[in-house]
């Protein structure tokens, strides 16, 4: 027998990028996108932008603005070619050719690994074009505008990407860390309230895992929050992506490879609402939902106290949210076995022993599942009447 030889190769990368909380990044004395993008470089740098849809149509002046930027910052970074405009929301991330439409940009314009793509939108227009910035040459440098606040306090600031394929949400993507995440409140002013809304939910959801203090925060200033105050929605904006960004940091698996997924509580049930009902329920909202249904779901198993439960769901829809939509009913159950696959094959789904605390099972007793359901169901009819 011929003898068995073997090389183990083991190495560490470190990965560091900084997240910057700016106002009107594209004004001219606003020097942060330019330092960003001129740092460590010798001669001008190439930039490829790419907008989302709803920002151009909210920000009419937007491109012209940048075009003005990058005339005035000229000497240090050119602007590559035209500025791309790819469709918002989830139409960004079921259609492949917006994908070529990147990458087309990218070989057109003579983008490499040492340029950037700089792409300006919200989670799911971040998440398209982040994968293709990774695969196009390997990896070219990306840096992230987030503008909803889900983007700006979760999805944007951390290190994946992906496109929905097969009817199911982020099939095909990558982990890959951005060059840099800037987030510029002055994106905020003009969403409507719905989308003002749909990131609060992440908020609820990671305070309610990791931080009562940060919960018992949330409580307090629903109400603000809900009126659109500023003030209080960059505090929690700065919370939470501070939270998410140690989770990354100190989890010891921050590229995912297994099955523990502490910042995706509520979401196996979310992600399924959003397909059932083509998306016309945001992300956001469908979180709410899924948070409120795991965390119901711990109280009718015994982890966590009715009053707990009430104060989670009267937090929720202060901040606006329902927490039952008529397309909860079995099919969401399917949404357990996609998010099973989705881990990697072992399901693992985070749940409530406190408020603050939370704690991981690998089954649901779908007979449970339902009965929360109904729960909420209940609970909805209850607080309207």
């Amino acid at each position: 027998m011929k003898e068995v030889r073997k090389i183990r190769q083991q190495f560490q990368v470190n990965f560091s990028f900084d997240l910057i909380f700016t106002s009107n990044l594209f004004d001219i004395d606003n020097s942060i996108l330019v330092d960003v993008l001129s740092q460590n470089q010798i001669g001008r740098t190439k930039a490829l932008m790419v907008i989302d849809q709803g920002v151009v149509e909210s920000h009419p002046s937007l491109k012209d603005a940048i075009k003005s930027y990058f005339d005035y910052n000229s000497s240090q970074v050119e602007l590559c070619g035209n500025i791309l405009v790819v469709p918002g929301g989830e139409q960004a991330k079921n259609n492949e050719d917006y994908i070529r439409y990147v990458l087309d940009g990218v070989n057109e314009f003579g983008v490499d690994r040492h340029s950037y793509i700089v792409v300006i939108g919200g989670g799911a227009v971040i998440d398209a074009v982040g994968y293709a910035a990774a695969i196009a040459h390997r990896g070219v440098r990306l840096v992230r505008i987030p503008t909803t606040v889900l983007s700006q306090n979760d999805s944007g600031v951390g290190v994946k990407n992906g496109i929905n394929f097969f009817g199911k949400k982020n099939f095909i993507g990558s982990f890959a860390t951005p060059y840099a995440i800037i987030n510029d409140d002055t994106f905020l002013t003009t969403l409507d309230d719905r989308n003002w809304r749909s990131g609060v939910s992440e908020a609820v959801k990671v305070a309610l895992i990791k931080d009562l203090d940060f919960f018992e925060w949330i409580e307090i200033n629903a109400k603000a929050l809900s009126e659109r105050d500023m003030e209080s929605m960059n505090e929690l904006i700065y919370k939470c992506a501070d939270m998410h960004m140690e989770h990354i940091r100190t989890s010891g698996d921050a590229f995912e490879m297994g099955s523990s997924r502490p910042l995706d509580f509520g979401h196996w049930a979310a992600h399924k609402l959003e397909q059932i009902s083509n998306y016309e329920i945001l992300h956001g909202e469908a979180v709410a939902v899924g948070v409120a249904l795991d965390s119901t779901y711990s109280y009718l198993k015994g982890y966590i106290n009715e009053s707990e439960l009430k104060r989670i769901l009267d937090c929720i829809l202060q901040l606006g949210f329902v927490i039952s939509y008529d397309q909860m009913n079995d099919k969401v159950i399917a949404g357990l076995e996609e998010f099973r696959e989705h881990l990697g094959g072992k399901l693992t789904i985070m749940l409530l022993e406190s408020l603050g605390k939370g704690f991981e099972v690998h089954e649901m007793d779908e007979i449970s599942v339902m009965q929360s359901m109904e729960y909420l169901s209940l609970y909805t009819q209850k607080i309207v009447s």
